[in-house]
């Protein structure tokens, strides 16, 4: 696997995406689980992402569980600021200094490590000045919990008054074919700008891309996906033909559909890293044969033309107001 760097934070140019062992994405398995974190360290993988509200608090516990007696083998990212009870409800965004100190403390005891390498918030507070939540987690990276900081969905303004209050690693969004969102609304010329990383998180369009979903039965009871307004109706039917574009390209290349949705986003820059998620290991191997793939001029350039930002039909949340704050 090769490496890439996030600010001045060096990780695998893959992570790994571990909401879905836990939640949102139909039953899980922890032993698959665990023998998928472990895979992926074979691999070159070392890039891990959680979250506490993931779960929620049982996927940094998942995560901790298999990371025992490795911590020197991975960078860990996890995030604090959507904020749930333990019944699961969701509570809100959450950015309040005190709140940060707290999450920071839980997130530590629940993987079992001494510091965080890089923490993000979530989603950003819009009652709390960002000044103020980057300052909490700034004192963090003082008293040697954390080792850098990241905003996830953050708006190029909020990002800029961020960085001033202390430098920020990494930004975490949506990147993929069909959200193209962060090439347009300033996000990405905004991080290039600071010297900021980008953490792609769902590259695969939440599985979409994968060419796997070809019904929205085809999904899980419970799985949160049947919610999103592009796996719905309509907007599934039409975002499916997009899907086959991206087929038509990969048996071009003998690759999976996979494997060049993947390689377009690590395509993007060397500043950029794609976390793929996943709970099954012979889907962890198929992403990181994305590593090996590299996409032509022709292969971009038609990609491209299929896939313009805008192309995929609806939102990309049941409710976007937590987003682009």
């Amino acid at each position: 696997m090769r490496r890439r760097t996030l600010g001045e934070l060096e990780v695998s140019a893959q992570g790994l995406g571990c909401m879905g062992m836990s939640e949102f994405y139909g039953p899980g398995d922890e032993d698959e689980a665990i023998a998928t974190i472990h895979r992926a360290l074979e691999l070159g993988v070392d890039f891990l992402d959680t979250a506490d509200m993931y779960g929620p608090f049982t996927n940094e516990r998942l995560v901790g569980k298999a990371i025992a007696g490795r911590r020197d083998e991975v960078v860990l990212a996890t995030k604090f600021g959507n904020q749930r009870g333990e019944d699961g409800a969701f509570l809100g965004v959450n950015g309040r200094p005190d709140y940060v100190r707290a999450c920071a403390d839980a997130s530590l005891r629940r993987l079992g490590i001494e510091h965080i390498d890089l923490y993000y918030q979530h989603r950003v507070d819009p009652q709390v000045p960002i000044e103020d939540t980057v300052g909490a987690m700034s004192e963090l990276v003082q008293a040697g919990k954390v080792r850098f900081l990241g905003l996830s969905e953050a708006a190029p303004e909020t990002i800029r008054r961020a960085h001033t209050t202390h430098p920020i690693t990494a930004l975490q969004s949506e990147w993929s074919l069909w959200t193209r969102d962060p090439e347009v609304n300033g996000v990405l010329e905004t991080v290039r700008e600071l010297g900021i990383g980008f953490v792609a998180y769902s590259p695969l369009g939440r599985g979409f891309l994968t060419g796997a979903i070809k019904a929205p039965e085809d999904l899980p009871e419970g799985d949160t996906r049947r919610r999103h307004p592009r796996f719905s109706g309509e907007l599934f039917s039409k975002n499916l033909e997009l899907v086959a574009r991206v087929e038509e390209v990969a048996r071009r290349l003998e690759a999976t559909p996979s494997q060049v949705a993947l390689a377009w986003v690590l395509a993007r820059g060397e500043d950029v890293v794609p976390i793929p998620g996943t709970k099954r290991r012979r889907y962890l191997e198929e992403n990181v044969g994305a590593d090996e793939l590299v996409l032509g001029a022709d292969e971009l350039d038609a990609l491209d033309e299929v896939f313009p930002p805008g192309a995929a039909a609806g939102d990309r949340y049941p409710d976007m107001s937590s987003v682009y704050r």
